[in-house]
């Protein structure tokens, strides 16, 4: 029923030529980690370019939303960022998990120093599953726009390439993780961080490309 539920919010969010019908969400977590890093600009910018590019109808104003809370099931798509410490309780676990396999979508994006704490909540979700770095043919990676050489490198961290992992339930990618990457920063209003047009654009285009991918899943 659930996984109906997204199947139907997808098909009026990729049909509706007057109001969007379907928000996506930032998560708020515990911990003591900044979940609101990137908050004024970040998600409402990929949100407008999904809509002009992509053709989608999602709300331009996102929505905020806990782990545990019921709430959670009206998203199809919930972004995670932040620079620290990230704690699940069983019952935000447990409650995660059934998200996911309903058939939503979690993007966890490490903006400098979540990576610590990212592997073992995610365990606490599915611990039967293992963090799998996802080669670059996944249909992730070549959705509307071509990513050849997966994700695009948008802020420097440690000098390491940037990375995308990802836990596979049943076949089907539930959670995507990029690291080294910084993409929700990326998505940002220039006069946060100056990047580059050229840099900007990348991180919208793989931004627009989990979302279509996690739409297109969510429709089949």
């Amino acid at each position: 029923m659930k996984k109906y539920l997204f199947a139907t919010l997808i098909f009026f969010a990729l049909t509706s030529f007057t109001q969007p019908s379907v928000k996506i969400a930032l998560l708020k977590y515990n911990g003591g980690g900044d979940w609101y890093a990137n908050l004024e600009t970040s998600l409402p910018n990929l949100i407008k370019f999904c809509n002009q590019n992509l053709g989608t109808a999602i709300d331009p104003e996102q929505a905020i939303v806990e782990a545990g809370s019921p709430e959670i099931f009206n998203y199809p798509f919930v972004h995670m960022t932040g620079h620290g410490n990230w704690v699940l309780s069983q019952q935000e676990a447990d409650n995660l998990r059934n998200y996911l396999i309903a058939g939503g979508f979690l993007h966890i994006d490490d903006n400098y120093g979540l990576d610590p704490y990212v592997r073992p909540q995610m365990k606490k979700v599915f611990p039967e599953l293992d963090c799998v770095e996802l080669p670059f043919s996944h249909p992730v990676y070549h959705q509307k726009y071509d990513f050849a050489d997966g994700l695009p490198k948008i802020h420097e961290h440690d000098a390491k390439p940037p990375q995308g992992f990802g836990w596979i339930y049943k076949g089907r990618l539930v959670a995507f993780y990029s690291f080294e990457c910084d993409l929700g920063d990326g998505w940002e209003d220039y006069e946060v961080h100056k990047d580059s047009p050229e840099l900007h654009a990348k991180a919208l285009k793989m931004g627009a490309n989990l979302i279509q991918y996690a739409f297109n899943e969510q429709e089949n």
